[in-house]
């Protein structure tokens, strides 16, 4: 069952030194609070997993949190590259950063592969593509039943799957809609799972098209207002563009991001 605490114990609690950490958003409520929180506590030796990594990612990626980035597309949304990504992969600053590269197809399916508690997934994806012979985790598999020639990729378990939502009630249950990508599956599919909030409420009123993640499937809830800013939180607030253009500058320059990373730390 969910237990509701600070974002900073939350942290403290599930993500550890070496995990492999999920933050999942598409768009729409990216866990940026609880990203910067990982950051101020100093992880390291991260395993990072994303459908689509953009600036939380790369500003774990230049703070040095992680080792290896598990993903499909990396970039600033409507703006361009990631440069602290770019920069660890191409000059190992600020430490080497190993990639595992992925189709969003692939990645999806690997998520429901490790919520339905199954070791792979099997698709179509792939074929035509040069990843499968960059990406160990990408294998042929033969159909049993018609001969056809398929592709099989491992199932994703994260140690830690770190959403946001809309809000969750006194008992832990969680409540998002809008735009909400492959969260649930992620939650679904992970060893430990923490939710950021935007509120805590007594009672979730039904919505249509919502999606509830029951309290026992959760480990931690953290009620942080704002939690997914500069992404959005549909019915809350929206997409602050301006700080995304503003990254492409901060990013760009270790000596800007340092300052910007020496603010976040404080």
């Amino acid at each position: 069952m969910a237990s509701i605490t600070s974002l900073a114990e939350a942290v403290a609690d599930l993500v550890h030194d070496g995990d492999q950490v999920a933050l999942e958003g598409f768009t729409h409520l990216i866990p940026f609070a609880a990203g910067h929180e990982i950051i101020r506590q100093g992880r390291k030796g991260l395993t990072l997993v994303r459908m689509t990594p953009d600036l939380i990612y790369d500003q774990l990626i230049g703070a040095g949190c992680a080792r290896k980035l598990i993903f499909s597309w990396g970039g600033n949304p409507g703006v361009g590259s990631l440069h602290r990504f770019r920069d660890a992969v191409q000059h190992s600053w600020p430490v080497p950063l190993e990639i595992e590269e992925h189709s969003h197809a692939g990645m999806a399916n690997r998520y429901v592969a490790g919520a339905s508690g199954l070791p792979f997934a099997v698709l179509r994806g792939y074929t035509g593509t040069d990843l499968p012979r960059q990406t160990d985790t990408i294998k042929p598999i033969t159909c049993p039943f018609t001969g056809e020639t398929l592709t099989a990729v491992p199932a994703l378990n994260p140690d830690v799957a770190i959403i946001h939502a809309q809000r969750a009630d006194r008992k832990g249950n969680v409540q998002l809609w809008g735009i909400t990508g492959v969260q649930k599956e992620a939650v679904l599919a992970a060893k430990r799972s923490l939710v950021t909030v935007e509120e805590i409420v007594d009672e979730l009123e039904p919505r249509p098209n919502a999606v509830t993640l029951p309290s026992w499937v959760v480990t931690r809830v953290a009620e942080v207002p704002q939690g997914a800013h500069p992404s959005y939180a549909h019915d809350y607030y929206v997409r602050d563009n301006e700080y995304y253009k503003a990254w492409d500058g901060i990013g760009r320059d270790r000596e800007e991001f340092q300052r910007w990373l020496e603010e976040v730390v404080r």
